[in-house]
């Protein structure tokens, strides 16, 4: 069985997060404890804010656990609003063909997920995409029906898959795969796979365009370059999680463990238009915001774990990020969340 676990560092695109955060609502579940859950706010993500997919897991099991429902993975799915507007969208309606925008998505799913690398393949009268698998079950049977309603919609309903392929022993009912995805799964499969007619792959598409497509490829290789830099950015807050606490959270500490020298660090913030000190900022107040909104944890304790020399030190950044001491902060968001 091919349970393939992702790259060190990896992240989705903003628009799954908050894709999501609308089916959570449509189910009627609290989107906001299950975002809490993972230490985001409870709020409806930025669409185009990247996320860390390593927090995939505790948000699912999280997701699971006050649902109740085992096979939430799909239901999500199943209410996610349109993938709409995306540069990957435009890229595969210009592209000549089905095959040729399936290959250009293939080479460019990066910006959307870098969690996992797809592959066409053509085995007889049957294509294959490949690299559909994730540790995380319930994120890669939402990722599976994300995928086939992008397909149905840039052929407008005529994309089918014969049989999906899963790589693991334990999942949904037969009967639910079939509704949800309108095709057979196979559980316990080498590999994840979607199988469909190869035949699909000469389908014309009716919106091809050569100049336009031009202009989108363009446009999406730059933001592939662009996503390998900021990539950087999570990398660093991956690494300042586990300085704060220890009071070593400097510049020269993160370069240290990200393999690289101070001046190159800080030469490649200042590439994306930010640096090390607004890093730290930003990541110790949605830090603090968290501890206050969904803790019970002591100012004293959450001044050590943000990496503050005092309580005073903590009261004045606060103040500055929110208007408000920490004492108000938490009194008005628990009192919210035991309202609600």
């Amino acid at each position: 069985m091919s349970l393939v676990e992702p790259p060190a560092t990896t992240s989705d695109a903003g628009i799954f997060l908050w894709m999501t955060w609308q089916a959570l609502r449509r189910l009627g579940l609290d989107s906001a404890a299950i975002f809490a859950s993972v230490g985001m706010p409870d709020e409806a993500p930025d669409p185009g804010q990247r996320r860390d997919n390593s927090t995939q897991r505790r948000f699912w099991d999280a997701a699971e656990r006050i649902s109740g429902d085992p096979d939430i993975g799909l239901h999500v799915a199943e209410q996610m609003p349109p993938f709409r507007g995306q540069v990957i969208e435009y890229l595969f309606l210009s592209s000549p063909t089905f095959g040729d925008g399936l290959r250009r998505i293939s080479r460019y799913q990066q910006l959307l997920t870098n969690a996992m690398r797809l592959e066409l393949r053509i085995e007889g009268d049957t294509a294959v995409l490949l690299g559909l698998e994730h540790p995380v079950r319930h994120y890669l049977e939402c990722a599976y029906a994300i995928q086939l309603q992008f397909l149905r919609q840039v052929t407008d309903g005529e994309f089918q898959a014969r049989e999906i392929w899963l790589p693991y022993e334990q999942g949904a009912s037969a009967e639910e795969y079939a509704r949800v995805y309108r095709c057979p799964v196979r559980l316990g499969m080498p590999h994840g796979a979607l199988r469909f007619d190869a035949a699909l792959l000469a389908r014309p598409s009716s919106a091809a365009e050569p100049q336009l497509l031009a202009v989108h490829e363009s446009l999406a290789s730059a933001r592939l370059h662009d996503l390998a830099r900021r990539d950087l950015i999570l990398q660093v807050e991956r690494e300042l999680g586990g300085l704060l606490e220890s009071g070593e959270a400097s510049l020269e500490a993160v370069a240290q463990r990200l393999g690289l020298a101070p001046r190159a660090l800080r030469a490649q913030l200042a590439q994306l238009d930010t640096n090390f000190n607004t890093l730290l900022a930003s990541y110790r107040e949605r830090l603090v915001r968290r501890l206050l909104a969904r803790t019970q944890e002591p100012i004293d304790q959450i001044v050590y774990l943000a990496g503050f020399s005092e309580p005073s030190a903590l009261t004045r950044a606060f103040k500055r990020w929110t208007g408000e001491t920490p004492t108000a902060y938490r009194a008005r968001k628990q009192s919210g969340h035991a309202d609600a």
